[in-house]
């Protein structure tokens, strides 16, 4: 810094004596030996400004090479033994917006859509390309020197032959992707460090395990994910439906409710609102970890985290719709390896309301699923109206909630996407020991992508003061740090592969229309899983789909004024309206009476025009008992 400094001032110097000097080199003069000795001052004045120069730069360079810092991993350490497994958590996915800088011919920064997933980084254009499955480049960072610069926010990853320059526009973002980064890191290390560790103890050992026959040959302290057995993926991909125009159809329906308009079968995913209430049911360990909670502020915090992680699938479901249900349809799902078996049904059409019913040995879940809808020209508004029951038989408790409201943007484009905002409140009808508020931070227009999909919450207790304190993105977890052990008290299961060609569907929800053999003949006629329109589209039968759908949708239509002309109406099979004393705003609710579940035919049924097989079961609905065990 001295040389730099005296440099740097005699370059000033020489600036001041140039500037003082300047008047005597404007008068005009003959003499060589004067402008020779002036030329040879001349020369020696740049020499000297070039080199000071020069130490500039040098020392800015180094500066900025300061800087910069290579990341280092985590040493990976291997465990041979079983006493000390290797785990092997799959980090969530970090997927949004950065700036990625080009090469010739269209240099500087670009906005790109980068996408991280187990260990893989990938980025396209924009977030619709990642739908379509346009990725321009994918690397694994595991392999790649990862350097950052804190001070603009950059982070370099060099594979050698790959090479990303990256920069986040905020500091929040900025240190969001280097723990994501280092994280999937760590991951795909310890990865290839397990295989590696095991296939030398095979050696070691002079055996050579075989593969596992059934779900029951995994222990449960395994790196292994455990698997259920059901399928991991559809018959067919989920079709493009860009060509279909929904600005059509809405002006065709202008003043209509939006719940009796007709949609193609491309809008759609193969699922509907009856399967969508059990998938509510995929995290339903955190009510088994509620029920053996002793502490109440803190059972409140597991179902609050509950009531959250239904809305984690959103992020990835906001191209398609599921199907509407037609009244009397049911469905049913018993998941041994959860614990919990589900009945629900369409109660009502016009409004449309479902009905569900949960049981399990640590809890009892039930809801009726209603909502009003509210176009406002480039969005939908959601706005349900029923609440969401839950039970713990340990303790007695019965907490109630309502649902906020979901709002889906661009919704006559292809770039649309959901949101979800309001309060939810928590209440424990059993014992007012405690309440829980909620709040779904609503997005601002002009706001950052870190302050998206934000939920913050207070668990209360009788005099209004703050026991716990948690909050995160109801898409990635929820953490809590005022547990005795802060911890992240829920995070989403990481994605199948390849989902975004699935509809964006979580393993979970791509078990729910599964159809085996065994399992057809224990169903109702009525089951969504035998629903003909549904299938057609599963299996990427789109233009059949789309004729099913109509037809199904006429002969409810016909039924109901059958209905009509004789002044009758709909009784539900497994519900029956009760009216809740507690809740004189809501008057009626639907409870569940359905006591066994074997079904039988009655001989003479209305066949399905036209249909064989599925397709013959749609009107047979309405024309089924329960065997009296």
């Amino acid at each position: 810094m001295d040389s730099y400094g005296s440099s740097l001032d005699r370059s000033q110097s020489l600036a001041s004596g140039l500037e003082k000097t300047s008047p005597t080199w404007n008068k005009p003069t003959h003499s060589r030996s004067s402008s020779t000795l002036s030329s040879r001052h001349s020369r020696q004045v740049s020499l000297r400004s070039r080199n000071s120069w020069s130490v500039f730069s040098c020392s800015c360079s180094a500066q900025v090479i300061k800087d910069w810092e290579v990341v280092e991993d985590v040493q990976v350490e291997i465990h041979s033994g079983g006493e000390h497994p290797l785990e092997m958590t799959t980090p969530g996915i970090c997927e949004g917006y950065l700036l990625k800088r080009r090469k010739w011919p269209l240099k500087g920064w670009h906005k790109r859509y980068f996408i991280l997933e187990a260990g893989i980084l990938r980025y396209c254009k924009n977030q619709q390309d990642v739908f379509r499955g346009r990725v321009q480049g994918s690397l694994d960072v595991s392999l790649a020197v990862m350097s950052i610069n804190k001070k603009s926010n950059r982070i370099d990853l060099d594979a050698g032959d790959i090479l990303y320059h990256m920069k986040a526009k905020s500091h929040e973002l900025f240190y969001i992707w280097v723990t994501k980064l280092q994280a999937h890191r760590l991951f795909k290390k310890n990865e290839a460090a397990h295989v590696q560790s095991g296939f030398l103890l095979s050696l070691s050992n002079n055996t050579v395990a075989g593969p596992a026959q059934r779900n029951g040959d995994l222990t449960p302290n395994s790196v292994v994910p455990k698997s259920t057995g059901r399928r991991t993926k559809l018959p067919a991909h989920c079709p493009d439906n860009s060509h279909v125009g929904l600005m059509a159809i809405l002006y065709n329906n202008i003043g209509k409710d939006l719940a009796r308009v007709s949609m193609p079968a491309a809008l759609n995913e193969p699922v509907n609102l009856l399967q969508r209430l059990c998938e509510e049911l995929e995290y339903s360990d955190l009510l088994d970890t509620a029920n053996n909670t002793p502490d109440p502020y803190q059972r409140m915090v597991y179902i609050a985290a509950f009531a959250i992680s239904g809305y984690s699938t959103a992020t990835f479901r906001n191209r398609y719709k599921p199907f509407n249900p037609v009244l009397g349809e049911t469905f049913e799902c018993i998941r041994e390896d959860r614990g919990f078996r589900l009945i629900s049904e369409q109660v009502c059409h016009h409004p449309p309301i479902s009905a569900c019913h949960a049981d399990s040995d640590n809890f009892s879940f039930w809801q009726d699923q209603r909502w009003k809808n509210k176009f406002w020209g480039k969005s939908l508004e959601i706005v349900p109206t029923g609440m969401v029951n839950v039970t713990l038989p340990r303790y007695g408790d019965h907490y109630e909630w309502n649902k906020v409201v979901t709002c889906i943007h661009n919704v006559l484009s292809q770039q649309r996407y959901l949101e979800h905002y309001g309060e939810v409140t928590i209440q424990n009808l059993k014992n007012s020991v405690c309440t829980c508020k909620i709040t779904f931070v609503k997005s601002r227009y002009w706001g950052s992508d870190t302050n998206k999909n934000e939920v913050q919450g207070t668990v209360l207790d009788q005099s209004g003061s703050v026991i716990h304190r948690f909050g995160g993105l109801w898409h990635e977890g929820i953490f809590c740090d005022t547990l005795p052990t802060p911890k992240c008290i829920w995070k989403p299961n990481p994605q199948p592969k390849d989902y975004l060609l699935y509809y964006g569907f979580s393993t979970f929800a791509m078990e729910l229309n599964e159809l085996t053999p065994d399992l057809k003949p224990l169903l109702p006629p009525t089951d969504s899983r035998l629903r003909p329109d549904q299938r057609m589209l599963e299996e990427g039968k789109v233009d059949e789909a789309d004729i099913k759908k109509d037809e199904i949708e006429e002969y409810q239509r016909e039924r109901r004024k059958e209905l009509t002309k004789k002044g009758e109406d709909h009784v539900p099979r497994f519900f029956k309206n009760r009216y809740k004393p507690f809740n004189p705003v809501l008057g009626e609710t639907f409870e569940c009476i359905r006591e066994d579940r074997g079904f039988r035919l009655i001989s003479e049924q209305v066949s399905y025009p036209g249909g064989s097989g599925l397709g013959s079961f749609w009107f047979s609905m309405y024309n089924f008992c329960r065997i009296v065990t």
